[in-house]
């Protein structure tokens, strides 16, 4: 496959980057030996070889989840600095009009 200046542009804006000079023959080098290196791995021989689901053979010890220590409602807001009947009140983080 050859990596064009078309190409670049397309991936370019898709990614929302800007690409210009030297930055972009840069780029199209990196794709190319990318592209080489797949062509490359998909001349060898996987006939019979079973797809792995994992790296490693062990399988995780998994143990009882155990409730300890639970908080009531009111002993968690009882030190909260804002608060309503239910819920922690937090400043204002982001603002949904997008300004």
């Amino acid at each position: 496959m050859q990596i064009t200046d078309e190409i670049i542009d397309q991936i370019a804006e898709l990614a929302k980057l800007k690409f210009e000079g030297e930055q972009k023959e840069a780029i199209k080098g990196d794709l190319s030996n990318i592209v080489q290196f797949m062509d490359k791995l998909s001349e060898v021989d996987t006939d019979g070889v079973e797809p792995l689901i994992s790296m490693v053979e062990d399988e995780n010890d998994m143990r009882e989840d155990v409730i300890g220590n639970e908080v009531s409602k009111e002993e968690a807001l009882k030190n909260a600095p804002s608060k309503n009947s239910d819920y922690f009140k937090i400043p204002k983080v982001l603002d949904k009009t997008g300004e």
